[in-house]
C-alpha cells in the first residue's frame, strides 16, 4: 500500500471518530439545550450538527477524489477533496456560525430563565463533550504529527478536522464558561455573549477553510518550493538556453501539472530534442514525484521539426 493510501485510510479513520464523537455530543447538547433553555448549549448543538454534516463531506471527498483519470476528466478527480472541503466550510457558517447568532441575539432581546437543575445538566454535557471533543482533536493532532505538520496540512480533509475540533474544544469551553457565568451572576447576558462569541468562532473557521478550497479549486499553483526545483532543473539543462516560462497547477493533494515553455540552443535536429525532452520529463517526475502531469513546449525557431514530435507537444508525466 502506498504512502498516500495508508495516509488516507488514517484520515478515513480520523473523520470517522470525529463523526461519531459529533453525533453523540449534539443530541446530547440539543437534549440538555432544551432541558436548561440555554442558548449557549443550543449554540453548541448547532456546531456539533454542523460538524457532522461537515463529516460526511469529507468521507465523501476522500472516496470521490481517488477515482481514476477518465475521458470526461483527464486529469483525475482530485479536486473532489477541495470542492467537499468547501462545502463543509458553507456548512460550518450556515448551520454553526448564523444559528449561534440568532440564539445570542434572541437571548438577549428576551432573556431566558434556568434552574438548577437546568444549569447541572448543561454543565454535565458540556462536561462530557469537552473530553469526547478533546479526545477526537488528539487522534487528528496525533496524526498530523505523524504524517509530518506540512504534508497533514495540505490535506483539506484532515485540515479541516482539525480545525473542527480545535473550534470545538474552544467553543465548549466557551460555553461553558458563559454559563457559569450566567449562574453566578444571574445575568443572560453572560451566556448570550458566550454565544454571540461562538458564533464569530466559527464564522471566522468557515471563512478561512472557505478561502483554502476556492483558492485550489480555481488552479493554485504548486508549492513554491517544488516550482523553484524545477525551473532549477530546467536550467541546468545544457541543452536549455533559457526558461521562457513554468506554469504549475495543482490536481489533488499529492498530483500537479508542470507545464514549461523552453528554447533550447540552436543545432539540435528533430531527434535529439526529442531524447532530451524525454529525459527532462523523467528528470522532473524524480525530482518533484507529486508531478504526474508533465508536458514541454520547445520554442526553438530553428527546429521545427521538433515542435511537432510527441515529446515536445506534451505526454503524461515522466513517461
Amino acid at each position: 500500500m502506498s504512502g498516500t493510501s495508508k495516509n488516507d485510510r488514517r484520515t478515513r479513520v480520523t473523520v470517522l471518530v470525529a463523526l461519531a464523537a459529533n453525533l453523540v455530543i449534539a443530541v446530547a447538547k440539543a437534549i440538555g439545550g432544551v432541558i436548561a433553555g440555554s442558548p449557549a448549549l443550543l449554540s453548541e448543538a448547532a456546531h456539533s450538527v454542523a460538524d457532522s454534516l461537515n463529516e460526511v463531506f469529507l468521507l465523501a471527498a476522500l472516496r470521490r477524489s481517488r477515482r481514476p483519470a477518465d475521458g470526461r476528466h483527464p486529469f483525475g478527480y482530485g479536486k473532489e477533496r477541495f470542492f467537499w472541503s468547501l462545502l463543509a466550510a458553507v456548512g460550518i457558517f450556515v448551520m454553526g456560525g448564523c444559528f449561534s447568532f440568532f440564539q445570542g441575539f434572541e437571548a438577549l432581546t428576551k432573556g431566558t430563565e434556568e434552574t438548577f437543575g437546568g444549569y447541572a445538566a448543561g454543565m454535565i454535557v458540556l462536561g462530557v463533550a469537552l473530553l469526547a471533543e478533546g479526545a477526537s482533536l488528539l487522534r487528528a493532532l496525533h496524526q498530523l504529527r505523524r504524517q509530518g505538520v506540512a504534508d497533514g496540512l495540505r490535506d483539506p480533509a484532515l485540515r479541516t478536522v482539525v480545525a473542527e475540533d480545535g473550534t470545538a474544544v474552544l467553543g465548549v469551553t466557551l460555553a461553558l464558561t458563559g454559563m457559569a457565568l450566567h449562574m453566578a451572576t444571574g445575568e443572560v447576558v453572560w451566556e448570550a455573549s458566550a454565544s454571540l462569541a461562538i458564533g464569530a468562532l466559527l464564522v471566522y473557521v468557515a471563512y478561512r477553510l472557505g478561502k483554502d478550497a476556492r483558492a485550489q479549486l480555481i488552479g493554485e499553483a504548486a508549492d513554491p518550493e517544488a516550482g523553484g526545483r524545477i525551473r532549477a532543473l530546467l536550467q541546468a539543462q545544457p541543452e536549455i538556453d533559457s526558461v521562457e516560462a513554468l506554469f504549475t497547477m495543482k490536481t489533488g493533494i499529492d498530483s500537479a501539472l508542470v507545464a514549461a515553455r523552453v528554447d533550447l540552443v540552436p543545432g539540435l535536429d528533430s531527434e535529439r530534442v526529442e531524447e532530451v525532452a524525454v529525459r527532462i520529463k523523467r528528470s522532473i517526475a524524480r525530482t518533484v514525484p507529486e508531478a504526474d502531469q508533465i508536458f514541454l513546449d520547445v520554442t526553438d525557431r530553428l527546429a521545427e521539426e521538433a515542435r511537432e514530435s510527441p515529446a515536445a507537444t506534451g505526454e503524461r508525466g515522466g513517461a
